[in-house]
């Protein structure tokens, strides 16, 4: 049984550091305060951080994105010793990172009690990413982090669109998969909840979102955003009917909140062998269909 928190994370305008710091370490005790042993966190929280630059560069797209790399080992470095001293196993969001090749990659990080497990970078990036923020895909591909919750793995935002993703995941033994979201209309936070919950169906497999939260004026690029924290699951024996195990009660909201909640991955697979369907036996069979021209 896994007791996850999952934040509908509200993007505050917060300016300087050691306020930052006090911020995100009493908003992840509260959630291990209620037991969670698992933490998520939304894609592009860690866009908080430039709050901290001068209020012109912050309010300029790629000056907010360049100038908050040097803020970004500081942040990975909280974050572990917050996931460290709750003991806990941490996703914090995602952060466009400036890698080695000159190109900017939407990468989520995973920390557990003894420190970094690892990174997962978004692999297709939506129209914005590409053409506005010029942020690229993935080059690594996909990733599973062995952990003794079970084996997780990170689709980020628009990623949960795509059903090989999450097969590949499905495949590789995934218990539980994480989606950190980020959308800035409800028909975007539609389409990651659509996604996420056929991942699940498809999979039989539980996942897990976080998503942004209110406005933001200051920020040209997480300045509006509609989501909900859920927990979705297949729809079958033993499940809710309608796929949804929890979810936080508001699209938009101010303030950030924790969605607490528990799931057995365990006895979500045990679907896959005992389901009223077997989606994930019989998915292969798809691929065997010919599309006949009609007489």
């Amino acid at each position: 049984m896994i007791r996850f928190a999952a934040s509908q994370y509200a993007i505050e305008l917060i300016e300087q550091w050691d306020d930052y710091a006090a911020h995100l370490d009493a908003h992840v005790a509260e959630a291990a305060a209620a037991g969670a042993q698992l933490v998520l966190l939304p894609e592009y929280a860690a866009m908080t951080l430039t709050g901290q630059l001068p209020a012109a560069q912050r309010s300029d797209l790629a000056a907010s994105i360049a100038g908050m790399q040097a803020l970004l080992p500081r942040w990975q470095a909280l974050c572990e010793q917050i996931a460290r001293r709750h003991r806990i196993w941490f996703c914090p969001g995602s952060a466009p990172v400036l890698d080695d090749d000159g190109c900017y990659r939407n990468r989520a990080f995973l920390f557990g009690p003894d420190g970094l497990l690892g990174h997962q970078d978004k692999q297709i990036m939506t129209r914005f990413e590409r053409e506005e923020w010029n942020i690229a895909g993935g080059r690594d591909g996909l990733r599973v982090f062995d952990t003794p919750l079970g084996t997780l793995a990170i689709l980020i935002c628009y990623d949960t669109e795509f059903p090989m993703l999450a097969r590949r995941l499905a495949e590789a033994g995934v218990d539980l998969l994480l989606a950190p979201s980020c959308t800035d209309t409800e028909a975007g936070y539609h389409r990651v909840r659509i996604g996420s919950q056929a991942r699940a169906l498809e999979n039989q497999m539980p996942v897990l979102v976080s998503a942004t939260a209110g406005l933001a004026p200051w920020s040209p690029s997480v300045d509006v955003n509609f989501g909900r924290a859920a927990l979705y699951v297949p729809a079958d024996r033993g499940m809710p009917a309608n796929g949804v195990l929890c979810e936080s009660e508001a699209v938009f909201t101010e303030q950030s909140r924790w969605l607490i909640g528990q799931i057995d991955a365990k006895a979500v697979a045990a679907v896959r062998r005992e389901g009223q369907v077997a989606l994930y036996r019989d998915w292969p069979e798809q691929f065997d269909m010919h599309v006949h021209p009609a007489p």
